[in-house]
């Protein structure tokens, strides 16, 4: 069963919630996924596994497909991190400097992609 695609109305409340500081979980849970959704929308493909523990991973880039095991192309981040860099509030670069986001693979580099545009 696919995840359930979060409407933009629903994102956006929970953008401007997590932006207004003290967000409850939820809101944080749905920002995340909500950006999540808009970048495997933005670049669909299954070459980069895009993770954002605990509340969701998505595969994203066209490309060679792994199918086993963990990926060969993986990032990972924190949900402040990565809510902070979809919406340009950081950079991909100063995030990677501070060690807030862990890129590996050749295809990796996300910031091209970044940041999105509820």
């Amino acid at each position: 069963m696919p995840p359930r695609r979060i409407e933009t109305g629903d994102g956006r409340a929970a953008l401007a919630a997590v932006a207004a500081g003290d967000a409850p979980r939820p809101a944080t849970a749905t920002a995340v996924r909500y950006l999540l959704q808009l970048l495997v929308e933005k670049a669909p493909g299954n070459s980069v596994e895009m993770r954002v523990p605990p509340f969701g991973a998505v595969q994203v880039i066209e490309g060679p497909r792994h199918t086993r095991g963990t990926p060969p192309n993986v990032v990972e981040t924190d949900a402040a991190t990565w809510i902070a860099v979809a919406t340009g509030e950081e950079h991909w670069a100063d995030a990677v400097t501070a060690g807030r986001i862990v890129a590996s693979g050749v295809r990796a580099d996300l910031s091209a992609l970044l940041p999105l545009r509820p």
